[in-house]
């Protein structure tokens, strides 16, 4: 299956693909520049809105309205206004960042951190915020990165990319709290695993940094069912339309031949779901 190139803008780190099926809307971010995009399928048009700090991911809030995570902040955009509105802190160490974030059935926002600028072992940890109060529900994390939940959301998969593992942790919806059951899925090969979505059958779908691809594994089995390649080295992550076509974020490389890194890519549903 071929990748389309969709996006390219020199960007260092494209992040966090969230699609908007009730208005088909994607929802990315360039971390380091601070950037939160909204892109139109239909007109192909992009807007953006450029917060002052690093920004790791979106939750989706209405029309063209998100709340963006940044280092300095939760912010509402909206790109009906290419306004931002400071909304809340989650309180971190000045030398860490936010990284991959979801929200769950309640409308808890799960977020991890990780070292910034630098990687720091063992310093990062996963939040949960809801109405106003936060709480660290998984802890010693170096590069917090993929969340899942299970279709029946009573299992929440989790990724420490550095460990190269797919964690599995029980998930209680009513009081939010975890429980480190086991790791369902270990990347042997090059590629370590990034961010990731799950598909209408309860597969993980998982961006590997350094494996240029998007591979496809049971989530009950932990087995490997298909791969996606994409053309250039680093993959951050991936999110489904309402199509079931697969949007793609890639990085830059050190890799100086490749120039595609840091573009946004699409593969249109083949079936492949």
């Amino acid at each position: 299956m071929q990748a389309q190139l969709i996006f390219y803008a020199d960007n260092e780190l494209l992040e966090g693909p969230i699609f908007d099926s009730s208005n088909n809307l994607l929802y990315f971010v360039s971390i380091f520049d601070g950037l939160v995009y909204c892109y139109e399928p239909n007109t192909k048009k992009i807007l953006s809105v450029r917060l002052d700090s690093p920004v790791s991911n979106v939750y989706l809030k209405d029309y063209k309205k998100v709340m963006a995570a940044s280092k300095n902040g939760f912010y509402e955009i909206d790109f009906n206004t290419l306004q931002a509105t400071f909304s809340f802190q989650i309180e971190i160490e000045h030398d860490m960042r936010f990284n991959d974030g979801i929200e769950d059935a309640k409308g808890r926002f799960i977020i991890g951190t990780m070292g910034y600028p630098d990687v720091l072992p063992n310093r990062g940890k996963v939040f949960s915020y809801h109405k106003g109060e936060y709480e660290v529900i998984i802890e010693n994390t170096t590069i917090s990165n993929g969340l899942a939940f299970s279709m029946d959301n009573t299992l929440l998969y989790f990724i420490d990319t550095p460990s190269k593992k797919v964690a599995r942790y029980s998930y209680n919806m009513v009081s939010g709290d975890v429980e480190f059951m086991d790791y369902i899925i270990e990347f042997k090969e090059k590629g370590s695993p990034d961010g990731m979505c799950r598909d209408a059958n309860g597969n993980l779908w998982i961006a590997e940094w350094g494996g240029a691809c998007v591979s496809v594994w049971n989530a009950t089995s932990g087995k490997k069912l298909q791969v996606l390649e994409l053309p250039c080295p680093n993959v951050t992550s991936c999110t489904f339309d309402n199509k079931g076509g697969l949007y793609v974020t890639t990085a830059k490389s050190e890799d100086q031949d490749n120039n595609l890194g840091g573009g946004l890519f699409y593969f249109e549903n083949k079936n492949f779901q």
